[in-house]
């Protein structure tokens, strides 16, 4: 059976993993938006990347504190710039409604907790349901994985006790959430049961994922007087994802069952450049697991392998994701000033997890890695081990360090196999205290 890209994307969640057929039957289109797609390794051509270890005035970066003082910031800023858009600086009259302060779920094996992010003073505007599971039996507290969702929190997990969702439908009106998905739950128990808490928010409460869905999220709330659309270098959706992602981190770390050191990131697709994004940009999340994030996430836009700018920007797909300034590179590639490495590097010195899949064309697994390697001088700035070698590991053969890099066999998207590795890079770098479960 065959699903389009958007029918997998509607239904691929951060944390929500496909079945291994469904990953596999994800086709790499030939033409998007009018737009041909290159696969040819042959046609790449020679580039240049933008080197992340040299100032925009020329001068190199030799020293860690150099990277954080100077050379970060200035990435931040081009990235906010020219590819997300700017976000507010400061939250403004956001409160947080706790309405399940920590009850037993499966069995008591874990502690199920559920709040509700208001992000305006406006009781009908935007709002966020949260959910969280903590191991029931920690003595201390728990790191905790984040994992923006494409679906709602009562459909994400097998749990009765979770607040029914709602959804964005394809006409872009809220309607209930379907109690059952296609794809594979959040495993929680195998998760909890490493010790770690995991939480997740479907990305539709923070901001639509449609032209025209401005309205309806956060950003409305923060158009200045007599504005009606963000500014051309103000934020698209992602930066609004990722802006909502810390607002709920801010909740997180009040929270005394919470490690608030080791609070991490999960996403897939638009979501795995969420939550680069949004790890990139707000230093308090201490690690990264970016699924298939391809073009505009960590794979290197001047490759012109698969999806590239001008099939995201192209109108009727995706622009407003993006701050509009992001379009003006579509035929100019070249001259875009910075590249998936770039935002890789931006997480360093702390650990990230870049996974793809080999036959995810579209995304370009090869360009996920070799932003990998481009980004690997900066982690060593920091004594941090990367890539060690330009050689592309064989699927199912992870690359496991602070840097690290894990194709499977198979499509786009996480599968249920893929949390060992994901499990084991968690336990490597948080090294969390086990919690048994039964």
């Amino acid at each position: 059976m065959l699903f389009s890209r958007r029918e997998l994307a509607a239904a691929l969640g951060s944390g929500l993993t496909l079945s291994r057929t469904f990953a596999q039957t994800a086709n790499a289109p030939e033409n998007v938006a009018g737009i041909p797609v290159n696969y040819d390794e042959s046609k790449i051509g020679q580039y240049t990347l933008p080197d992340p270890l040299r100032l925009s005035n020329g001068q190199p970066v030799t020293t860690a504190k150099d990277w954080m003082t100077r050379r970060r910031p200035e990435i931040v800023r081009l990235y906010e710039e020219n590819q997300f858009g700017r976000s507010p600086e400061r939250a403004r009259d956001i409160s947080y409604d706790v309405f399940d302060k920590g009850t037993p779920a499966y069995n008591g094996a874990v502690k199920r907790k559920q709040l509700t992010v208001h992000f305006s003073k406006d009781a009908s505007g935007p709002k966020a349901d949260v959910l969280i599971y903590l191991p029931a039996r920690a003595t201390k507290p728990v790191p905790l994985l984040l994992t923006p969702s494409f679906i709602a929190n009562s459909t994400m997990v097998s749990d009765p006790g979770v607040k029914q969702g709602e959804i964005w439908d394809k006409d872009k009106k809220r309607v209930t959430a379907p109690k059952e998905s296609r794809f594979s739950k959040l495993d929680v128990e195998r998760i909890c049961g490493q010790g770690i808490g995991v939480a997740t928010v479907y990305y539709g409460d923070i901001d639509p994922d449609f032209e025209g869905g401005l309205s309806y999220g956060v950003r409305a709330a923060y158009l200045k007087p007599g504005q009606t659309q963000p500014g051309p270098d103000e934020w698209g959706t992602i930066a609004a994802w990722g802006w909502g992602l810390s607002r709920i981190l801010d909740h997180l770390e009040t929270d005394k069952d919470i490690d608030a050191k080791r609070i991490g990131l999960f996403g897939v697709s638009r979501l795995g450049k969420t939550v680069l994004w949004s790890g990139a940009h707000d230093e308090r999340f201490s690690l990264v697991i970016a699924s298939c994030s391809g073009e505009g996430g960590a794979a290197l836009s001047r490759r012109n392998y698969g999806e590239t700018i001008a099939h995201l920007t192209a109108p009727g797909r995706y622009p407003y994701q993006f701050c509009t300034n992001y379009a003006r590179y579509a035929t100019r590639v070249d001259q875009f000033p910075i590249d998936g490495h770039m935002l890789v590097s931006l997480i360093a010195p702390r650990p990230l997890l870049l996974q793809t899949g080999d036959t995810d064309r579209w995304s370009d697994p090869k360009g996920e890695f070799l932003a990998a390697v481009a980004a690997t001088p900066v982690y060593r700035l920091f004594a941090k081990q990367g890539i060690a070698t330009d050689t592309m590991p064989a699927a199912g053969k992870p690359m496991l360090d602070t840097l690290s890099y894990f194709m499977h066999s198979g499509g786009h998207g996480a599968l249920p196999s893929d949390w060992d590795v994901f499990l084991k890079f968690l336990g490597t770098h948080w090294k969390p205290e086990a919690t048994a479960t039964n």
